[in-house]
């Protein structure tokens, strides 16, 4: 099902493989042919001029079957990582498409080890397995034709050797493959939780917790060295007994030889010497070939759950498709409405209920409500991270599931609560993301002023050209943030989402911030999740959320005078002077 994936090329390429394998299987039962001839020149007492040309044409063959595997393996090469590239692209850009819920449904860890591990196994299988997959069965419907009718007696031999390692193989099968079809699930488990304790390390720390996570790491890995280690221990078995039977074998043949040469008459018993010779040389090369299949069993399986596993995704249909719509209706620009919306996560309860409410373009409209009361599920629906179960999302007018993607998400700046940073500089991080190249550095610059982030910024080394580490482990949490909202302020879109992107920031950076967000972006529609009151207060509209229902929607003043859960909330944070 993977092979799908290759280009025309690389199917060409596979077929001039094919055909060097025919090759190199021809040559190579060339030499016992030769190897016959020269052994009747010796019997007959010929000299080494009468031997020369059949030596000269086994060498010529030696080499051939040389050249020929060689190109082989360059091919292949070629083809596995041309394959192994194709196929990690294609996974990127599908996990590009997937939705949150989507993403949940594999889990990172499982994502990552589909990318790296079960591609590499699939690139070890037509590595290795392609190649021994066609010779193998050459080697032996080749081997069978040039022995027929050499002597029953060695071809019993053969038989009951072919068959003791048919039924080694089998037994091998049946114990190994289970257990590398099972590695496969256990590496995403030991990744799993490695990149949770990676993400994790501080509170393991303050919780001084590193002999649980110990534990818990110890188990997983613990569960896949053992599985890893019964089948390494297993398949370390196989090849000794493959090499027995095969020297069982051959002794066999010089046994057979000696009784029938001896019982044999002058005349025959040359013949019958030089019958033995070439016959355990043709046999020993299907032996082989049966051993070789013995060595790609334990691959296959493996490569085959690794495919399906890669196949899995890149196959996948994800749960958020594109619409077909590309541009808004003209006059409406960062309008966005909620028409009787409620959504859950899978299977769960509603975290939404029935929420209707309309942001007019230019509008400030704060979201508030208790911890977990549905906020940032609810901002999510916009961009379609999520999407409702039941009622509309709109967005100029326009149903958010009929547009394009990348016209929806170019319409929204979107902050999340935690800030996400990436490797490079601040410009990098601030200028990030479609239409970056027709941004300039004064654009940047003006982002990072609106954010409040000017001073810090040209205090780095570097200033704007800044490093910035891996997921911003070198800046606070609240230098993150601003940065973070900057890259949203650079992009100038039509409706900002500030989903509580103001908890790190001090008061006052939060109320210079805001303030310079109320002058400078005059005219894009705003919304902002929000736990403390004060960043809300001035808020055109403010929405008030309880356990997933709308229960409030009007200004400060509107609310604190009707809406109870909106007064709680205010009176729990400020004084009554405070919120006058």
């Amino acid at each position: 099902m993977i092979f799908r994936y290759l280009t025309r090329t690389e199917r060409i390429l596979l077929v001039l493989m094919l055909a060097l394998v025919f090759a190199q299987v021809y040559l190579e039962f060339e030499i016992p042919g030769y190897m016959s001839s020269i052994t009747d020149v010796l019997t007959s007492y010929g000299t080494p001029d009468d031997i020369a040309p059949y030596a000269w044409r086994m060498m010529l063959c030696a080499f051939l079957a040389l050249g020929a595997l060689l190109a082989n393996r360059l091919l292949v090469s070629y083809v596995a990582s041309g394959l192994a590239c194709r196929l990690r692209s294609l996974e990127f850009d599908k996990v590009q498409s997937f939705s949150s819920a989507d993403i949940n449904r594999f889990s990172a860890a499982s994502l990552i080890t589909r990318s790296t591990n079960d591609i590499t196994q699939i690139q070890n299988l037509l590595t290795i397995a392609t190649v021994v997959a066609t010779k193998a069965p050459l080697m032996v419907v080749w081997g069978l034709y040039k022995i027929l009718g050499r002597g029953w007696e060695w071809t019993l031999a053969t038989a009951i050797g072919v068959v003791l390692i048919i039924l080694i193989e089998m037994l091998m099968i049946f114990i190994v493959v289970p257990k590398y079809r099972k590695m496969q699930w256990l590496t995403d488990n030991v990744n799993r939780e490695t990149s949770e304790h990676l993400a994790g390390m501080r509170v393991v720390r303050a919780y001084n917790a590193e002999a649980y996570q110990r534990r818990k790491f110890d188990k997983a890995n613990d569960e896949l060295t053992g599985t890893a280690l019964f089948a390494a221990r297993s398949l370390s078995v196989l090849n000794p007994m493959m090499f027995a039977v095969q020297n069982i074998l051959t002794l066999s043949f010089y046994i057979l030889g000696a009784v029938m040469i001896s019982a044999a008459s002058m005349p025959d018993r040359l013949v019958l010497f030089s019958d033995m010779i070439v016959f355990s040389s043709y046999a020993m090369l299907i032996v082989v070939a049966f051993i070789l299949l013995g060595d790609i069993t334990v691959i296959i399986p493996r490569a085959a759950v690794a495919a399906r596993r890669v196949s899995e995704i890149i196959e996948y249909e994800p749960d958020i498709r594109d619409g077909e719509v590309s541009e808004s209706p003209e006059g409406i620009r960062g309008e966005v409405e909620f028409r009787n919306v409620s959504f859950r996560y899978g299977d769960g309860g509603y975290v939404l209920k029935d929420i209707s409410f309309k942001a007019m373009e230019g509008e400030t409209v704060a979201i508030i409500g208790s911890t977990g009361c549905g906020k940032t599920s609810l901002v999510n629906l916009i961009p379609r991270f999520y999407d409702a179960d039941e009622g509309s999302v709109f967005v100029d007018g326009v149903d958010v599931k009929d547009y394009r993607l990348d016209v929806l998400h170019s319409k929204i700046g979107y902050v999340p609560q935690r800030a996400t940073l990436f490797t490079g500089s601040v410009s990098d991080n601030v200028n990030f993301g479609a239409g970056s190249s027709d941004r300039t550095e004064d654009d940047v610059r003006r982002a990072v002023a609106i954010a409040q982030g000017t001073e810090f910024v040209e205090a780095l080394e570097g200033g704007y050209d800044g490093s910035v580490s891996e997921k911003g482990v070198n800046l606070s949490g609240g230098q993150k943030q601003r940065i973070s909202i900057a890259r949203a302020l650079c992009a100038r879109p039509e409706i900002f989402i500030f989903d509580d992107s103001f908890s790190a920031l001090d008061y006052r950076t939060d109320r210079d911030l805001r303030d310079a967000l109320r002058r400078e972006t005059a005219g894009t529609t705003t919304i902002v999740v929000a736990q403390r009151v004060g960043t809300v207060m001035d808020a055109d509209r403010i929405l008030v959320i309880d356990n997933g229902e709308l229960v409030g929607n009007g200004t400060h003043r509107e609310l604190m005078e009707g809406c109870p859960v909106y007064r709680e909330i205010a009176l729990s944070q400020l004084s009554e002077e405070e919120l006058v």
